[in-house]
């Protein structure tokens, strides 16, 4: 990976393991507590592809293994975002575009399905039954539902922040590329380009306007002489 790279995604994964630990874990809300760090390494795995993602995944898991107050063996959730990160960085579009906010909504529902059966299943394999006892059913449904309300707010943004540090030409293009962003499908679910090709035509006829404005003051001028 880059450097850049390297030093964002440690950036962004530390601040989002802090907030999760610090502020989300005491909400103590019913079911399964919302997954900052999972969507983290989402936004970064559908910019940086199944290899970074991967990387990254295993890294974040890996702190998240050795942060406090965690109670679980050292590198179970290494693995189960390492798998996540590969996954979901094969939906990464070849051209980085994407025209609606389904995908990206479907690949947070299935990661957080898949992150939980997956630790779930982990754990069965060292000896860990805290899942039967807390109800498997209950904690997938909130998982996917708590990530689901938190990903419109973390998810593009992460994207944009790791696009802007690779330089990617998308973000720095002028409007209608923004427009076209695959995080700005996100929030406006492919109406993006729509919006900046309805800009450019207001433009275009505004200009045409002011054109025909002109010539008709030119033509009463000569009238009044």
């Amino acid at each position: 990976m880059r450097v850049n790279r390297i030093l964002l995604s440690t950036a962004l994964v530390v601040v989002a393991l802090v907030i999760q630990v610090s502020v989300l874990a005491r909400l103590h809300l019913p079911g399964a507590v919302p997954d900052l760090l999972l969507l983290t390494v989402l936004g970064l795995a559908m910019v940086y592809g199944h290899v970074g993602g991967s990387l990254v995944g295993f890294g974040a898991g890996l702190l998240a293994d050795l942060a406090p107050p965690a109670d679980h063996a050292a590198g179970r959730y290494a693995l189960v975002l390492c798998v996540i990160g590969y996954l979901a960085g094969l939906v990464k579009p070849e051209n980085g575009r994407l025209k609606s906010a389904t995908g990206p909504m479907a690949v947070v529902v299935a990661a957080a399905l898949g992150s939980t059966l997956l630790y779930a299943g982990v754990g069965a394999l060292v000896g860990d039954t805290a899942a039967r006892h807390v109800g498997l059913p209950g904690l997938l449904f909130s998982a996917a539902l708590y990530d689901l309300l938190l990903a419109p707010f973390v998810v593009p943004g992460v994207m944009w922040l790791a696009r802007r540090a690779d330089n990617d030409p998308l973000t720095e293009s002028g409007p209608a590329a923004k427009a076209g962003d695959i995080s700005s499908g996100w929030l406006s679910s492919g109406t993006g380009l729509r919006i900046g090709s309805q800009r450019g035509g207001l433009g275009a006829l505004k200009a045409k306007a002011r054109t025909r404005s002109a010539r008709v003051g030119r033509i009463k001028g000569v009238k009044r002489l």
